[in-house]
């Protein structure tokens, strides 16, 4: 995405806030103004360590490091995020001039695309079957999450940097289309983000893949993260071999007993391998994809707060674990703006400032055939709030896509 100039005009009228207002029952308290508005409002609410912001400025992607230590200094920031990989992941998905460039004064539209990619598959044989918009309004005191059902009923357009000739296919083929022929997960990208953009209407600002693989060791760096399951579910990826995880295929070639990974109802504190391998679980769930995407929702919540709980990001020694991790994890595209100016220019967003939400109510929306899913009209209209920065508006008027796991 090259770097744009211009700047990106501010949507809210003057004195509103992007927040949803605190009618709706689940949310957080009020808070913050319009980029136009008057003098900004006290918050009281105790403001988390500027690196914590980073799990609500890419969902949870860059849990790197935080503290007193390093307040105010967007120099040493520079250097601790050194380490993580930065592409061209938007393709022609950018913001246009028009739409306001690479200026981070107005709402703020990530794409978080998730990857399972293990050392025994080729590079390009992936697809991104965790597919996320991270909306920002331009407020910035709040965030929003909405999940993409993998299933969806897709038009991914023709792309020219392999050849790929387009078709309808699942969204999260277009992942996989676009790093064939030499593509890489730099095209896989951007052929999703074509894909998205060409469905809703919605350019982005940024975007991330999350390798699956490398993001069990931040959480590992973290500890633990605190996830409730709401139904008991058998792993359909990994089982016990002598007692230690190991994913079927691996199992099977050890030669010995092994026992299928049972997720019991309940909450707990899970390490690494389990809290991944509960979210990406859907076979067995009464609403199978939609109920994966409330648990990848409520991880990232998760990692958000363990991240800023007691001095948890000030440690020396898991700090240098979490750049570590965070390194290994991710591949990160900010459209030419330096990291550092992400996390300033949200500095008043919290951990309890993001609200995850959901497309067709939480329910199967079929194509007639019933090979796809398809986005209801409710979800269009999301998607048009998102793009015109109007989605508290719009959650107001509609509570249903407000997801219901804590």
């Amino acid at each position: 995405m090259s770097v744009q100039t211009s700047r990106r005009p501010h949507s809210p009228a003057p004195g509103s806030s992007g927040r949803v207002p605190p009618v709706i029952p689940t949310q957080p308290g009020p808070g913050g103004r319009g980029p136009g508005g008057g003098g900004k409002k006290k918050r009281t609410k105790r403001k988390d360590p500027l690196w914590a912001k980073l799990t609500l400025v890419l969902g949870a992607v860059l849990m790197v490091t935080s503290g007193v230590a390093i307040v105010g200094s967007k120099a040493v920031i520079g250097q601790a995020t050194n380490n993580i990989a930065q592409r061209n992941l938007l393709g022609e998905a950018g913001k246009s001039d028009a739409e306001g460039g690479n200026s981070l004064d107005g709402p703020i539209d990530m794409l978080l695309l998730g990857v399972d990619a293990r050392a025994r598959w080729a590079a390009d044989d992936v697809r991104s079957d965790t597919i996320i918009i991270l909306h920002i309004p331009a407020s910035h005191d709040q965030a929003y999450l909405i999940s993409i059902p993998r299933d969806t009923q897709a038009r991914i357009p023709a792309f020219s940097k392999n050849g790929y000739k387009g078709g309808t296919e699942k969204i999260n083929a277009a992942f996989f289309h676009g790093a064939q022929n030499g593509g890489g997960w730099e095209g896989g990208a951007q052929l999703m983000a074509k894909t998205i953009k060409s469905m809703t209407g919605i350019s982005f600002d940024g975007a991330a893949i999350i390798n699956f693989g490398g993001f069990k060791n931040v959480i590992d760096a973290l500890g633990t993260v605190r996830i409730c399951v709401s139904h008991e579910v058998p792993s359909h990826h990994m089982s016990f071999v002598d007692g230690k995880p190991m994913w079927n295929a691996d199992a099977k070639k050890t030669g010995k007993p092994y026992k299928t990974v049972v997720h019991k109802k309940g909450c707990k504190e899970m390490e690494g391998w389990e809290a991944l391998d509960y979210s990406r679980q859907r076979y067995g769930l009464p609403n199978s994809d939609y109920d994966r995407q409330q648990n990848q929702q409520q991880l990232i919540k998760a990692m958000a707060k363990k991240a800023t709980e007691g001095g948890m990001l000030t440690n020396p020694i898991k700090l240098n674990s979490l750049m570590k991790a965070a390194g290994k994890a991710f591949v990160l595209d900010t459209g030419g703006v330096p990291v550092a100016d992400f996390i300033f220019t949200l500095k008043n967003l919290s951990g309890n400032d993001l609200v995850t939400l959901r497309t067709n109510g939480g329910t199967y929306s079929s194509t007639e055939d019933k090979q796809f899913e398809q986005f209801n009209e409710t979800s269009m209209q999301m998607f048009e709030a998102v793009k015109n920065d109007k989605l508290a508006d719009f959650i107001v008027a509609n509570p249903t896509v407000l997801s219901t796991r804590k």
